[in-house]
């Protein structure tokens, strides 16, 4: 090589064939690793191609192509810039003299870009409580990591984290293979979700990141193009609207469908409920009239078997008292309060435009994984209203035994669940944020995460914070609480 630098550039741009696959590049000590983020969209800041991209290593940036008069190039010569990563291959090069860089240095990162797991990894994220130190020598707890609030997405946040500390539906996501050769109809772009979905597990749950959070940029890209732009980066939305779209979205996306095929997604939350809805005659009929309908056909109870990935459980209406130093009083209610509605005994009356109609439920089938949504907030004609009513609640030995029919019982062995996950709802219903508790399985401690702060909470405080969805997990045989409460 001429001049200390490997390869010889031919007048067209071409490099022999002995020099292109050059093992030793003089340039790897000008890599900056503290500036490399592999969180954004992967195109070119100057054409905004995806097409083709590469890192440059020295500052950070995306460029496109490695030909002569390709963005990456033009870079490169302009800036003294030489080592270049392609994002889609994974390949390093050294531009302007167009040679591949092989350097088992640079494993790290293409680790980072792209992180993968082991079965035996992944047996023993659970087992392990061990920290990690990151580029910038920040440690950090792999799935214990802040996400960045771009702008206003705290509410996905909140329900991505939840959903990234569960174990058989992280496992499931962590490895690839699970799920890259699902076949999907062609210009089906909601397969998108699950790509981009097991990308930011892989990214949460990697032992040796650059920096301690990640961004979740390009899983909230997929939400706002396969939603449609229901949910939104720029706007507040809300957590249950988007984690009810967002399991539905995934089910289906990997092939799932509403009766038959099941997922990842319904192995882990499906559970099933039988619904009792009664038809009521008008309230301002005389009495003798509603006497006599009740006797006819659509107004005798029927019964209708259904699945459900989450109960909504309502809370009381809170009471406007104020005591003597005119503070409002912040009511509280005990979980299994709330939880009455799904005993099979307990009618709630429903109305809709028209007609009302009393209903009670009965829980058949419970999930190893349970949601909870409290209903916070209520819809008027002018605005939405939020009920502050705190939820009193244990965080470990929630037996649900008695929401199951007696038949369901006798057959239905672990009834016991656990908490492993609590979003909280913070301030008014428009403007409010949203934060997390969650469980590490590996020190049995709990976590807060607020966007990038993670900050370790005792389990007792959890308890009195307005939660909004909770996540419980259910005991199996043999197993005993395993948290630090």
């Amino acid at each position: 090589p001429q001049g200390g630098r490997p390869g010889r550039l031919f007048s067209n741009g071409r490099v022999d064939s002995e020099d292109r696959r050059s093992r030793h590049c003089p340039y790897l000590d000008t890599i900056n690793r503290s500036v490399l983020d592999f969180d954004f969209e992967k195109l070119c800041s100057i054409s905004l191609s995806h097409i083709n991209a590469y890192a440059c290593l020295v500052c950070g940036k995306y460029f496109q192509g490695r030909g002569l008069k390709s963005h990456a190039y033009i870079h490169s010569v302009q800036f003294s810039h030489h080592v270049f990563l392609n994002l889609h291959t994974l390949k390093f090069y050294c531009l302007p003299d167009n040679y591949e860089i092989i350097d088992s240095s640079l494993e790290d990162i293409t680790y980072v870009l792209k992180p993968t797991f082991t079965k035996q990894q992944i047996a023993n994220l659970d087992k392990q409580a061990k920290l990690s130190r990151a580029y910038d020598g920040t440690t950090y707890l792999p799935g214990i990591v802040g996400l960045n609030n771009i702008k206003a997405n705290d509410y996905a946040n909140a329900v991505l984290q939840a959903l990234s500390n569960v174990p058989p539906l992280r496992n499931y996501f962590l490895e690839e293979d699970n799920y890259k050769n699902i076949k999907r109809p062609p210009g089906d772009i909601m397969f998108l979700l699950v790509q981009r979905f097991g990308e930011l597990m892989r990214k949460l749950w990697n032992p040796r990141n650059f920096k301690a959070h990640v961004s979740p940029h390009e899983m909230l890209q997929a939400v706002v193009l396969c939603s449609r732009k229901t949910f939104q980066i720029t706007k507040q939305g809300d957590g249950v609207d988007f984690l009810s779209w967002f399991l539905n979205a995934l089910h289906s996306a990997l092939g799932g469908t509403k009766k038959k095929k099941k997922t990842i997604v319904t192995d882990v939350f499906q559970g099933s409920m039988r619904i009792f809805t009664k038809k009521l005659p008008h309230p301002d009929l005389p009495a003798e009239e509603k006497e006599q309908l009740l006797h006819n056909d659509e107004y005798q109870e029927t019964m209708v078997e259904s699945t459900f990935m989450y109960l909504t459980l309502d809370l009381p209406t809170a009471p406007l008292y104020k005591d003597e130093k005119e503070q409002l009083i912040i009511p509280q209610v005990p979980l299994f309060n709330i939880l009455a509605k799904f005993n099979g005994i307990t009618e709630k009356e429903y109305k809709t435009y028209k007609e009302n109609f009393l209903k009670r439920f009965q829980l058949t089938k419970l999930p190893p994984y349970l949601i909870f949504c409290i209903k916070r907030f209520t819809k008027n004609n002018f605005f939405v209203e939020k009920n502050p009513t705190i939820v009193n609640f244990p965080i470990t030995n929630v037996d649900l035994r008695e929401y199951l029919s007696e038949e369901v019982q006798a057959v239905h062995k672990n009834t016991t669940y656990d908490l492993i996950a609590n979003i909280v709802h913070d301030g008014k219903p428009s403007e409010g944020s949203y934060r997390i508790h969650v469980l590490h399985h590996g020190t049995g401690k709990w976590y807060e995460l607020q966007d990038l702060q993670v900050t370790d909470i005792l389990p007792q405080m959890i308890t009195l914070s307005e939660a909004y969805i909770q996540i419980w997990k259910r005991r199996d045989a043999g197993e005993t609480n395993q948290q630090g409460a």
